[in-house]
């Protein structure tokens, strides 16, 4: 115990504790300084907690991660959490700094800045000795009773323990990354995935050297006619040496893979959360199933390629130094870069070719969603000699495209290793005629034509994916760039405020707009021009106007989800800027337009409370169906075999027009926010559901916008 409360940190020191962890974990932070909690942060109340610690890791330029874990998970997440924060109750509330893990013990860094091993049990013992103490006494007693030797007692008491709060939930712990919105470099680093690079190039190099000098060996033996055992059992012995190295090499291979796609695929995603709303709504369903298409591809191709690559390199350089070694010397390595060089423009060649095959077969895949979306409009009302119109000059076009591809591609893949061997054998014809190279230079110089034979396939391979991730990469930058835009971050002081009762009886939402101006980009006129308004707490406010007056955008605005040119706008005497853009959004909900609103493939509990939290507790579960009950749901909850975990989505329980409407009411409801914003979200109810659904809206939400047309 001496040990653990050397190397725990006070909570009035947890800031630093986020900082220095950080640091030595090789993150890149921002020039900030890392600030004290406030002395009024409820040490017992988790949730208070992991608001501030997350802010202030966002502060930081960090991510903390909240993990909720089973009783039975703590060990094995204790020693495979690091770099975390976990949480350990007392008199005196600290906070263990996870640093790194080994077998037996975890690697904390203290408040000394020096790492500290602990062992896991005592970690975990300290951390649930409250959760344990109700049970421990009568434990005890059993055991005692039982005559269990001294030897099995621990095992024993800890086995029974597990058993009886195995599956209690344990919100203690915070994992500290850098976001998927930093560097990409900065990233990579931390993953060490430099280092595995350069691993994995040692390793071919090793494997290389091994199989030319294994070759070299039979090859030394049998030109001097001195083909021994003790030379068989030499090559022999290379040979098998090469095995270990190429399975390491495939583990190595296989972690990269795995890091790098986690890491590409992370940042994709929070790239279409943060890609301009206007790239998105003005394309159409088929550009974007392009786009995850290219995604995907660009994942796999760009690394297949970048190894190949990496082989290659290897492999070139080795039949350099052995064609220099051999018959004809430095000439025959000027022929090799001469053919790596046509090789090199060969592919480009196929990229350009590539790149408009791609186009158009992007845009045939574009065309062909668009028309199975809308099949049921064209049955009904485009005339039937014009369903195929165009379809066969865009087909005849891909078919051109795809000829010029397939003729490129197989004169790439049987000239470039094909014509090596002919432009080399003619390059060692002279030597060999005039008698000028021994027995042994030849037959070096025919084993690099060999070996650059191999390693030009797997330059041309290489470049081809290469090509093709580059192209893919055309559909794709627009997600990884949109990941990397700064959103607006509060300092910690601000964004921890408003998350429970007692601050929301003192700041209650009250919203000042002033001035407020909005101009699409598109749009030479504003659509806001010097707007104001003022919601004070209870207020009911209803929007009324014409189809492209500018309710919506104005909808928009409040909420966050776009930045007006000119104009203030306070929350609670707070803007934008102080506030955060996470805390802004918590504190205003919003149900857009129906078009711009969506029921998620997953279950109907998921889909109601996504704005609120998720996993959801029995209580969120509770609140939810009795919600849904108030908007006239219940008869679809009694329809549903699993209620609120029903299916529901595209790959689900189907929902009515007017049934997802209020789900939407419901979702923004249950996000227990200080305003709602309804946006149209009664057009579709008739007048009997509507009355109802507006009474729970008005007796559940604090301040409420609808807007609807008049």
């Amino acid at each position: 115990m001496a040990d653990l409360a050397a190397a725990a940190w006070p909570a009035s020191r947890l800031g630093e504790a986020i900082e220095g962890l950080a640091r030595r974990s090789g993150m890149a932070l921002e020039p900030r300084v890392a600030p004290a909690p406030p002395p009024d942060l409820p040490w017992d109340n988790v949730a208070r907690t992991g608001k501030w610690i997350e802010a202030t890791a966002q502060w930081l330029g960090l991510e903390a991660e909240p993990v909720t874990l089973s009783y039975a998970e703590l060990d094995e997440a204790i020693r495979r959490a690091a770099p975390a924060l976990l949480y350990v109750p007392g008199d005196e509330p600290r906070f263990l700094a996870l640093l790194r893990f080994g077998r037996r013990k975890v690697g904390v860094l203290g408040p000394d800045m020096r790492v500290h091993w602990l062992d896991v049990e005592t970690i975990r013992s300290t951390t649930c000795q409250r959760l344990e103490a109700p049970f421990a006494e009568r434990l005890d007693m059993v055991l005692a009773s039982a005559g269990i030797p001294a030897r099995s007692y621990t095992k024993a008491r800890a086995s029974l323990l597990r058993m009886q709060l195995g599956s209690v939930p344990i919100r203690a712990c915070w994992l500290l990354r850098l976001p998927p919105s930093s560097s990409f470099l900065q990233q990579l680093r931390h993953a060490r995935i430099p280092a595995r690079l350069a691993s994995l190039l040692a390793l071919n190099l090793i494997q290389m050297t091994l199989f030319v000098l294994s070759w070299w060996i039979i090859g030394r033996a049998v030109l001097q006619g001195q083909l021994e055992w003790g030379w068989l059992i030499a090559w022999a012995l290379l040979l098998v040496s090469m095995v270990p190295f190429r399975a390491l090499a495939t583990w190595t291979q296989g972690t990269l893979a795995i890091y790098t796609s986690s890491l590409l695929k992370q940042r994709l995603l929070v790239g279409a959360l943060r890609i301009d709303q206007d790239e998105i709504r003005h394309q159409g369903a088929g550009q974007l199933l392009g786009r995850v298409i290219e995604a995907e591809a660009i994942e796999s191709l760009a690394l297949s390629g970048g190894f190949l690559a990496l082989s290659a390199v290897v492999e070139i350089a080795m039949a350099a130094w052995v064609l220099s070694e051999g018959a004809g010397g430095g000439l025959h390595v000027i022929l090799l870069a001469l053919w790596l060089a046509i090789t090199c423009a060969m592919c480009w060649a196929l990229y350009r070719r590539l790149r408009q095959w791609t186009q158009k077969r992007l845009s045939m895949t574009h065309d062909l969603v668009e028309r199975m979306t809308g099949h049921r409009t064209r049955l009904a009302q485009e005339r039937p000699d014009r369903w195929h119109f165009e379809e066969d000059q865009a087909l005849e076009r891909y078919v051109e495209l795809s000829r010029w591809m397939d003729n490129l591609t197989a004169v790439a893949g049987a000239v470039v290793p094909r014509g090596w061997l002919l432009v080399r054998l003619v390059g060692l014809a002279p030597a060999f005629v005039a008698g000028e190279s021994s027995m042994a230079a030849t037959a070096i110089g025919l084993g690099g034509v060999l070996l650059a034979s191999q390693a030009l396939r797997k330059v041309s391979a290489s470049l081809s994916n290469l090509g093709a991730a580059a192209v893919a990469w055309t559909q794709v930058r627009a997600l990884f760039h949109a990941a990397g835009k700064k959103h607006i971050i509060a300092s910690p002081d601000v964004a921890g405020r408003f998350h429970d009762a007692a601050d929301r009886d003192r700041q209650r939402g009250v919203i000042d707009a002033t001035g407020i101006t909005f101009r699409y980009q598109d749009r030479t006129s504003p659509v806001l021009c010097g707007c104001d308004l003022h919601l004070a707490p209870g207020d009911r406010l209803l929007l009324e106007g014409p189809s492209g007056s500018g309710k919506s955008t104005l909808a928009a605005v409040l909420t966050g989800l776009r930045e007006p040119d000119s104009g203030l706008i306070l929350l609670d005497g707070l803007d934008r800027q102080t506030l955060g853009a996470e805390s802004w959004r918590q504190r205003i909900a919003a149900a857009p337009q129906f078009h711009e609103n969506h029921i998620l493939a997953g279950s109907l509990a998921f889909n109601l409370l996504m704005g609120r939290r998720w996993p959801a507790e029995p209580i969120d579960l509770e609140q939810a169906e009795q919600v849904c009950r108030e908007l006239e749901l219940g008869t679809l909850l009694d329809r549903m075999p699993s209620g609120l975990q029903q299916m529901v989505g595209d790959t689900g329980w189907q929902l009515s027009h007017g049934e997802k409407s209020r789900v939407f009411i419901a979702r923004a409801l249950l996000q227990d926010a200080d305003v709602i914003v309804l946006d149209e979200s009664f057009a579709s109810l008739d007048p009997a559901t509507l009355q109802r659904c507006l009474q729970c809206v008005l007796n559940r939400a604090r301040s409420v916008v609808v807007i609807a047309h008049p």
